[in-house]
């Protein structure tokens, strides 16, 4: 079974590693199975420097790499690759019409879209490139928050180590969950992250400076989300009618504002068990929920897993180290 992985310049070698050793694991394992072949195409099929500055020699260039594969991978560079060399964009397309299926990692999807491979498509590609990545492709629905998605034939994933998480995908789907869980516990990480785990913390991130009515309302709801938080309370904060800050949040964030109040606490949540030992009961409280069941009812609809499952699976080793006022807000 060949899977052909093509890199672009200044590729994130991660990529290319994460997948190669699963696929390679899977192999070991399964012996007596169809195996795994893997070749790494570039354009000038010569050795190449990654981001990092290690230096990787490819099997092929694309003009000789012209064997159909039963998968093509389109790995990622740091940041957001320029459009593909016309004779890259051809065999991407030629490669991508003989393969069972084909897809990218992280911004290897702007590669697969700009050779016209993604239209009609959902995908996700790295948190910090996806609204580029929709802004430049009308054509494709970009799922931003979603480690890998898969849509027919085509898959994607989020940055960098999510490949890790497309490859085991790819295996318990030609070998079975018993081979995927076994490389996953050969290489030290978990099958499937859970429940499609957020791939980033956007809500606490984006702290923008409050120009605009929403930015107001993101900066209140962050800064003090134990308050009344409704759609009335909200639109008062901003200076405008709620009919008003309900058509705002569709336009900007794609969602009403109740559902953004929720995002946000769990987001809060989630950094407070990754981060802390407090109680869950304290954490429900601080981050707004207000008892245990809704904050567990929030976490089961918005990521599929328990408060508790996911303090187990990623609570760092310095949980505990929380600021002053971190402190404050779960002891008060």
């Amino acid at each position: 079974m060949l899977i052909t992985i093509f890199a672009p310049g200044n590729v994130h070698l991660l990529e290319v590693a994460g997948v190669r050793d699963a696929l390679f694991e899977a192999n070991c394992k399964a012996q007596s199975r169809k195996p795994y072949r893997v070749q790494l195409v570039t354009e000038q099929g010569t050795p190449m420097e990654s981001a990092s500055g290690l230096v990787f020699v490819p099997d092929a260039g694309v003009e000789t790499a012209m064997q159909p594969s039963d998968t093509l991978i389109v790995v990622g560079p740091y940041g957001v690759p320029l459009p593909p060399s016309d004779r890259v964009a051809r065999w991407l397309r030629e490669q991508a019409a003989q393969s069972r299926r084909y897809g990218s990692t992280c911004t290897g999807a702007f590669l697969l879209a700009d050779a016209g491979l993604l239209s009609g498509r959902r995908v996700t590609t790295h948190w910090q490139y996806a609204q580029r990545l929709a802004a430049a492709h009308l054509e494709i629905q970009v799922e931003p928050d979603r480690i890998f998605v898969r849509d027919g034939p085509v898959f994607s994933s989020a940055g960098v180590t999510a490949a890790i998480d497309l490859a085991f995908s790819l295996i318990e789907e030609d070998h079975g969950r018993a081979l995927a869980l076994w490389v996953a516990r050969r290489l030290v990480v978990f099958l499937k992250r859970p429940g499609g785990q957020s791939q980033f913390s956007d809500i606490l991130t984006a702290q923008s400076a409050a120009t605009s009515p929403i930015d107001r309302i993101r900066l209140h709801i962050l800064e003090s989300p134990r308050a009344r938080l409704g759609l009335e309370a909200l639109a008062q904060v901003a200076g405008v009618s709620p009919r008003h800050l309900s058509r705002l949040f569709r336009a900007e964030l794609g969602m009403n504002p109740a559902a953004y109040v929720e995002l946000t606490r769990v987001d809060i949540a989630r950094r407070l068990l990754e981060d802390s030992s407090a109680p869950i009961k304290a954490i429900a409280y601080a981050s707004g929920f207000g008892s245990t069941t809704t904050l567990r009812r929030a976490f089961l609809r918005r990521i599929s897993i328990t408060p508790l499952q996911y303090r187990s699976r990623f609570q760092t080793t310095g949980s505990g180290n929380l600021s002053e006022d971190e402190s404050a807000a779960i002891s008060s």
